[in-house]
């Protein structure tokens, strides 16, 4: 009888062993979440950023009241933005650190390679707080992500639309634009085409751009050689620097529309602020609120600098969101967990926002039973059913050199913002749009209510 025990615990043990997490229907303390970041080469600095934002969720989950009892454990991994290595990185995650779900993945090559390869075979989650190409969501329309793909980030479409709302509100009618043959470039740059084109504008060249290159010194002579009104740059730091510095060494115009994707520091630092005072940037806004207030004074306790950047808000989300849902779902197992996703938004249920002293109020609610409905960092928080979110679209100029671009107080509201410059700028106000809602008109996205204001 001992000898059958003895071989039936050590049987299930090893059954266990084999099992990913996410076939598990629970698991020891503490829970774990991985995250796959490009920690080095041309996304540092917004990796490191997205990670700091992580990290202060973790903090407030595990004040809160972490998940079933047990505390979250971040499993970090570099995926230096190469989706080989991002695969292998997930692929430990799954079957030896045993995660219950992946987040991060700031790239969508990162998450395409990811979702495919590793989160729906093995039945685990990836939740995004940065992929905007629209990729996924025709994965979605087409069952190829099983519904384990969820993102916290507005997809391209929202993105460009905004853009191209601010290019026809400054008064630039003709315009060219680079972009990365990937397809968030691809995304973007149809997109931003097809309304403004609907708006009255033309773009009169587009240029494709191979990433991570030492010059774009071709691409930006195609770009001067259409003489446009300004110049649209979708990249991310490092490439969105060279191209700005070379472009604006050639002659170019300084009136520069920027994706977000250069939003940081050190592309400021790297092109020189002073050159940077016409340009106009956008970007995914959170609707703002109590839970957006919560958070930001929080993040700037605990960093000592303002959460503005991107993938910072929705980092925080993708962490809170994910808890919330585990604790919801009635184990650990991915489908359950997927299933638990859209229950944080319950639209009777009881607004939960930011910070530990709100996580520890949603988990006595869910423990009753009762629905919360959680408005965080980037607002409320609602998947359809490709698991995408929506939201306003943020723009702005003359802060660009303290990365501020401001927010709108309220859907809507005209003009949705403006503020004083910084006294560097003293004389010159800043200028935003913000797009709160969005409307087709065939295949044309068309902002409703985008206000710019002087």
């Amino acid at each position: 009888m001992k000898t059958y025990l003895a071989s039936s615990i050590a049987l299930g043990a090893l059954l266990s062993l084999a099992q990913p997490a996410a076939a598990q229907k629970t698991a020891a303390c503490p829970v774990k979440i991985g995250i796959t970041l490009p920690l080095s080469g041309s996304l540092a600095s917004v990796a490191k950023a997205a990670s700091e934002s992580a990290n202060l969720a973790v903090e407030h989950v595990n004040a809160g009241g972490g998940v079933k009892g047990c505390p979250i454990q971040l499993v970090v991994r570099d995926d230096q933005n190469q989706p080989n290595v991002g695969v292998d990185a997930a692929k430990y995650m799954a079957e030896v650190e045993r995660v219950s779900l992946i987040t991060g993945a700031l790239t969508s090559s990162i998450v395409g390679a990811v979702l495919t390869a590793v989160a729906v075979p093995n039945k685990l989650p990836l939740v995004s707080s940065c992929a905007s190409a629209e990729t996924f969501t025709k994965m979605a329309e087409e069952g190829r992500t099983n519904g384990m793909f969820f993102r916290l980030y507005a997809t391209v479409r929202t993105q460009a639309a905004g853009g191209a709302k601010a290019t026809i509100d400054a008064g630039y009618k003709n315009v060219a634009i680079i972009y990365p043959t990937n397809d968030l470039g691809t995304g973007v740059a149809t997109n931003y085409t097809r309304v403004l084109e609907s708006l009255g504008g033309k773009v009169v060249a587009a240029v494709p751009f191979n990433e991570n290159q030492p010059s774009y010194r071709a691409e930006v002579n195609q770009l001067l050689a259409a003489k446009p009104d300004a110049l649209v740059i979708v990249a991310f730091v490092q490439d969105g620097a060279t191209i700005t510095r070379e472009w604006l060494s050639l002659g170019g115009t300084q009136n520069l529309i920027l994706h977000n994707g250069v939003r940081s520091k050190e592309y400021v630092r790297a092109v020189g602020a002073k050159f940077l005072e016409k340009a106009i940037g956008f970007d995914s806004a959170a609707v703002p609120g109590p839970g957006v207030d919560s958070f930001t004074k929080a993040y700037q306790a605990k960093y000592n600098t303002a959460p503005n950047g991107p993938c910072i808000l929705p980092q925080y989300d993708a962490i809170v969101v994910s808890s919330l849902a585990m604790n919801i779902a009635p184990d650990l197992s991915g489908t359950a967990i997927r299933d638990s996703m859209r229950k944080i938004q319950d639209p009777n249920g009881t607004v939960i926002g930011t910070g530990p002293a709100a996580y520890a109020q949603a988990l006595a609610l869910i423990k009753e039973g009762k629905p919360i409905k959680y408005v965080g960092a980037t607002g409320t928080v609602e998947f359809d059913r490709n698991g995408d979110v929506t939201g306003p679209t943020l723009c702005g100029t003359s802060a660009m050199a303290s990365l501020a671009w401001r927010r709108p107080t309220r859907r809507g509201r005209s003009p949705p913002f403006s503020r004083k410059a910084p006294s560097s700028r003293a004389g010159r106000g800043d200028r935003f749009c913000a797009v709160s809602r969005l409307r087709d008109v065939g295949s044309v996205p068309v902002a409703l209510d985008a206000g710019l204001s002087r």
